[in-house]
C-alpha cells in the first residue's frame, strides 16, 4: 500500500513564510545553491521522502564529525559554532525560510562555509533522512514551548523524539538542549531520565559554545531561568 502523503502525528512547529529582504535575497541567490540542500518531498513542503538518505560527505565535500542543530532559526548559534569549529560539519534543520535566508546573510558576513541547511520537519529528518549513528552532536536550543496545556502534545521533546535522537547519535554523542520555559525544562529532564538510550538529564551549566542571542537575552530580561540539559548516548 502506498504511504500517505500527509502527517498522522502533531508537528512541533508553526509553519511560517514571509518575504525576504533585499539583503536576504542577495545572500540566498549567492549561497543557497550550495548551502541549502534540496531534498525530495513526500507531500508537504517541509516533508522528506522516507526513502531518501542524506549523503553528508557529498553535501559537505568532506568527511568530518557532524553537528545537527534543530530549529536553527536566524542562525546566530549555528554560525557562531561553525566559525569557532571549522573542523566540524554543521547541519541546520529549519522550517522558517526567512530564518534560513538570514543564516546565509550571517554566513556570508563571517566567511563561514562549513554549514548546510535543510528546510524540513526535524522529526522526519531524524526518522529516515539521517543515517543511524551518523551525528556527533545534536542541539536543540529553545524549542517552541507550546505553553498552553492543550498544545503540550505538540512539544518536540517527548519519549518518541528521544528515540529518534538516539537513532542518529553515535555512541558517546551528546544531545544538548536549552529552554527558558520551566515546565518544559522539567519535561525535558523527565524524558531524558526515562530514556534507556541516554545518560544524564540533570541540569547542566550553560553551554559555553552557545552565544547569547537576542531571544535568550529577552527571556532573561523578563525573569525566566535558562535551563540547559545534556545527555550522552549510551552504547547500544
Amino acid at each position: 500500500m502506498e504511504q500517505p502523503t500527509y502527517r498522522t502525528e502533531p508537528v512541533s512547529f508553526a509553519r511560517r513564510g514571509g518575504r525576504l529582504t533585499d539583503r536576504q535575497q542577495t545572500a540566498w541567490d549567492a549561497l543557497a545553491g550550495k548551502h541549502v540542500l534540496e531534498v525530495p518531498r513526500h507531500g508537504t513542503n517541509t516533508s522528506v521522502d522516507p526513502d531518501y538518505v542524506l549523503d553528508t560527505c557529498a553535501a559537505f565535500g568532506r568527511q568530518a564529525p557532524l553537528v545537527v542543530e534543530i530549529g536553527s532559526g536566524r542562525g546566530e548559534a549555528l554560525v557562531h559554532a561553525a566559525e569557532a569549529h571549522p573542523e566540524l560539519n554543521f547541519l541546520g534543520l529549519e522550517v522558517y525560510i526567512p530564518g534560513v535566508a538570514q543564516t546565509l546573510v550571517t554566513m556570508r558576513h563571517h566567511g563561514v562555509t562549513n554549514i548546510r541547511l535543510v528546510i524540513v520537519n526535524a522529526a522526519e529528518a531524524l526518522t529516515t533522512m539521517l543515517e543511524p549513528a551518523s551525528v556527533h552532536e545534536l542541539r536543540v536550543w529553545f524549542p517552541d514551548p507550546w505553553h498552553k496545556k492543550r498544545h503540550h502534545k505538540r512539544r518536540l521533546v517527548t519519549a518518541s523524539f528521544a528515540a529518534l535522537a538516539a537513532r542518529v547519535l553515535e555512541p558517546g554523542g551528546r544531545w544538548r538542549l536549552a529552554t527558558d520555559w520551566e515546565d518544559y525544562a522539567e519535561q525535558i529532564r523527565s524524558v531524558v531520565d526515562a530514556s534507556p538510550d541516554f545518560d544524564g538529564g540533570q541540569w547542566s551549566p550553560r553551554f559555553e559554545g552557545r552565544p547569547l542571542t537576542r531571544f535568550e537575552d529577552k527571556g532573561m530580561r523578563v525573569g525566566r531561568t535558562i535551563r540547559d540539559v545534556e545527555a550522552i548516548r549510551r552504547s547500544p
